[in-house]
């Protein structure tokens, strides 16, 4: 599966952005899809993933309450809704997907045999 992050851009604290993961193939519905983030100097870190089951949903602490993901299986797509957005989510933003991936392995970088080229998210204070 190929995958396509898009919706980056450069906003000011409060804002809010969207971003997508477009995926190709017709069998994306059956995988699960995680955001992780990396900044400069810092190591690439969970944010959010959404299971291919149920759609259950997990977060990082950190963007608890402000971070929506969501998927819409017809349209390939995975979404991350940001809102009340901080300097400090400044990073570049990566999508995963993993049809085998463990619920134990969700948050772990390892568990995702899928990625994009992520999109740059800047947040001004």
């Amino acid at each position: 599966v190929q995958l396509v992050e898009s919706g980056g851009g450069l906003v000011q604290a409060g804002d809010s952005l969207r971003l997508s993961c477009a995926a190709s193939g017709r069998t994306f519905s059956s995988y699960t899809v995680g955001w992780f983030r990396q900044a400069p100097g810092k190591e690439r870190e969970f944010v959010a993933a959404i299971r291919r089951s149920q759609g259950s949903t997990y977060y990082a602490d950190s963007v608890k309450g402000r971070f929506t993901i969501s998927r819409d299986n017809a349209k390939n797509t995975v979404y991350l809704q940001m809102n009340s957005l901080k300097p400090e989510d400044t990073a570049v933003y990566y999508c995963a997907a993993d049809s085998q991936i463990m619920l134990s392995s969700i948050r772990d970088i390892r568990g995702y045999g899928y990625w994009g080229q992520g999109t740059q998210v800047t947040v001004s204070s």
